[in-house]
């Protein structure tokens, strides 16, 4: 049985009310976290233990201080883009060994999927690959393999805080294609939570992105496992293969396994 709170949520889902709840206060004890959520102080410490690990804040004497952003916050893509990068090449360059020429891709919005558009230009062999994106910054990462590749941008309304192109008019060529593969990125990846988003448009957008393609495969650092976010994707079960790596959390990684998830632990 997951750990649950009083509200009968998964732990994950009392983790990120904690989190926000430092970040509004600045600091939190642990007794007085362990009252607000009706759980034990070995609980809360186990969960603050959690949350460090996944960088939402910093454990102090007796407590848990706000480490500087709001876990609430989305980050800009400029800001992501640094973040877990050797990882994120890693994951990249396992998810361009899948695709073969004359294939057909749907390369969502983000920056682990940059990643996977930079591995796909550098396999100089990979020829006639058409590529759908949502993603301003991909479709340009992607220009320079053109004309080995064709590139198509969805379309749709531009969201400056991640350059991507949402509805409306978003989904109008998703729903015209049947593609062989989609690299879907995300904010959460959990058992039971499935795959999640902090953004809704976006969220919306990934699921159209699955109904286009035949295989679907999410791509996320290990730091997005065993979280859930604001916008629900899709379950697990939508999803045919996760590409992650390390520091992946191995309770997690089994936990997936064990829902029906194929996981693959990109290795340099």
């Amino acid at each position: 049985m997951p750990d649950e709170d009083t509200d009968g949520l998964p732990a994950e889902g009392r983790r990120a009310r904690m989190a926000a709840t430092i970040a509004d206060r600045g600091f939190a004890k642990v007794t007085d976290l362990a009252e607000a959520f009706g759980i034990s102080r070995v609980t809360v410490r186990a969960d603050l233990e959690v949350l460090e690990r996944q960088g939402r804040l910093r454990r102090v004497r007796g407590g848990a201080m706000y480490t500087g952003r709001d876990p609430r916050v989305e980050p800009s893509f400029e800001e992501a883009l640094t973040a877990a990068s050797p990882a994120k090449t890693l994951i990249g360059r396992a998810a361009a060994a899948l695709v073969s020429p004359s294939e057909s891709v749907v390369l969502d919005v983000g920056t682990t999927t940059t990643f996977v558009a930079r591995a796909l230009v550098d396999r100089d062999e990979l020829r006639d690959l058409v590529v759908f994106t949502n993603g301003l910054t991909i479709a340009l990462e992607l220009e320079r393999a053109i004309p080995r590749f064709s590139v198509v941008v969805t379309g749709g309304t531009l969201r400056p805080l991640q350059h991507s192109l949402i509805n409306p008019l978003g989904e109008h060529i998703l729903e015209r294609i049947h593609a062989d593969t989609v690299f879907l990125g995300c904010n959460g990846v959990h058992p039971t939570g499935g795959i999640t988003n902090v953004n809704l448009p976006e969220a919306e957008a990934k699921r159209a992105m699955l109904r286009a393609a035949g295989r679907r495969v999410v791509v996320a650092d290990g730091s997005k496992l065993g979280r859930i976010e604001l916008a629900a994707v899709c379950p697990l079960a939508d999803i045919d293969l996760l590409i992650t790596s390390a520091p992946a959390d191995p309770e997690t990684v089994q936990a997936l396994r064990d829902a029906g998830l194929e996981v693959l632990i990109a290795q340099a």
